[in-house]
């Protein structure tokens, strides 16, 4: 199966793009949905959770309490490293069964944080979906009902826009209306489907 990750920073519209691909008979894995999906009530995953990091972190109805295991890994780089080693390998294996799964051409596997979690490996192609830095704070800001400070440190957080670029094959610049958005993905979608049929 062909495969592309989908990956830009927050509020560049990833999502949207994502959406384009979607109507257009692609499948589309996001690897948000799936992160939930396999720490979900029941599942061996929240169970190793709760085994490192205690009772605390799970909920009185069996569910994950997520705000109480971000304020225990938020500030301490050994407990996210323990968490993202549960985690991580689930995710990825969940996806690969899904990639396999897909009837569509070629497949978008939509992953945030691609550049922080290193899987570029695992990809035929990298699309980043790209907007300047001051369009991208006023999105967040706007989005998050937030100022400029605390919409910079959520920017902060992430991986730097040269980062996300530099494992980039295909860019979208999201700048315009959803039109110009719609038009590139066209042309993107049209590009994969050949590199998909020579394989």
């Amino acid at each position: 199966m062909f495969k592309v990750a989908l990956t830009g920073g927050i509020a560049s519209g990833k999502s949207r793009v994502a959406d384009i691909f979607e109507s257009l008979g692609i499948t589309v894995i996001d690897s948000d949905v799936i992160a939930r999906e396999v720490v979900a009530k029941g599942t061996e995953g929240l169970a190793a959770i709760v085994q490192r990091f205690g009772p605390t972190v799970q909920a009185p109805d069996g569910q994950l309490d997520r705000r109480a295991l971000r304020s225990i890994v938020f500030a301490d780089p050994v407990a996210r490293r323990d968490l993202e080693a549960i985690t991580h390998p689930r995710i990825r294996a969940r996806m690969a069964t899904l990639n396999q799964a897909a009837q569509a051409p070629y497949v978008i596997n939509a992953i945030p944080l691609l550049a922080e979690t290193g899987g570029r490996r695992d990809f035929d192609r990298v699309l980043v979906v790209d907007c300047p830095e001051n369009l991208q704070l006023a999105r967040v800001m706007a989005r998050d009902q937030i100022d400029e400070a605390a919409a910079r440190s959520v920017l902060a957080a992430q991986s730097s826009r040269a980062e996300r670029l530099a494992l980039a094959d295909d860019v979208i610049l999201n700048d315009g209306d959803l039109e110009a958005l719609q038009s590139a993905v066209r042309t993107l979608h049209g590009r994969y489907l050949e590199l998909a049929r020579r394989g």
